[in-house]
């Protein structure tokens, strides 16, 4: 399952983000959008977990959750 997180602290990095979800199971790809110009996060990323029900969980429990000073909003990805 695709998860989207957004509102992260440009300072957060793929890294934290990746153990925040794998406290709840594995995690199969995690990518931070960034900007092309500065190299640094636009403050959003994307989450892939093999477990709907591990991802469903990390969602409930992560959402609206703060991380670095920032309240981070966590939601199934929406397919293009």
């Amino acid at each position: 399952m695709k998860i989207i997180i957004r509102n992260l602290s440009r300072s957060t990095t793929e890294a934290e983000v990746r153990n925040l979800f794998e406290a709840f199971g594995e995690v199969t790809s995690c990518d931070l959008v960034m900007d092309k110009q500065t190299g640094g996060s636009k403050g959003f990323g994307f989450v892939e977990m093999s477990n709907v029900k591990s991802a469903k969980f990390a969602i409930k429990n992560l959402n609206d959750k703060t991380i670095a000073n920032s309240r981070i909003r966590v939601k199934v990805a929406e397919e293009k």
